[in-house]
């Protein structure tokens, strides 16, 4: 998931803001994480690890994410991707369940 930053005139930041699975899959691309891995492995190494779960900044650490998985091992991406994605969209959807999380959500930026 992503959304467009406000415009600041500068052509050198992305486009997009990336949270949830999109913002994990850029964290594994620069952790370099070879597959299989163990849930074990990725929460010994990597746990720590802050991953923004929504537009407005809000992060989880990785660690809890896999702790929150019932699978222990992933054989590639994107079997990691479908199992930790779920656990993503329950804490976004945790966190703009407040009313601060409402108003946000309904403004443009």
């Amino acid at each position: 998931m992503g959304v467009r930053p406000p415009s600041n005139d500068i052509d050198d930041d992305p486009d997009t803001t990336e949270f949830g699975i999109a913002a994990l899959d850029a964290e594994i691309e620069r952790m370099d994480v070879s597959f299989p891995v163990t849930a074990a492995e990725l929460e010994s190494r990597y746990g720590d690890v802050r991953v923004p779960v929504d537009p407005a900044g809000n992060e989880i650490r990785l660690g809890e994410v896999i702790a929150a998985t019932e699978q222990t091992e992933f054989d590639s991406e994107t079997e990691l991707q479908r199992a930790l994605s779920p656990i993503f969209e329950q804490k976004r959807r945790g966190v703009s369940r407040g009313l601060l999380g409402r108003i946000r959500a309904l403004l443009p930026f």
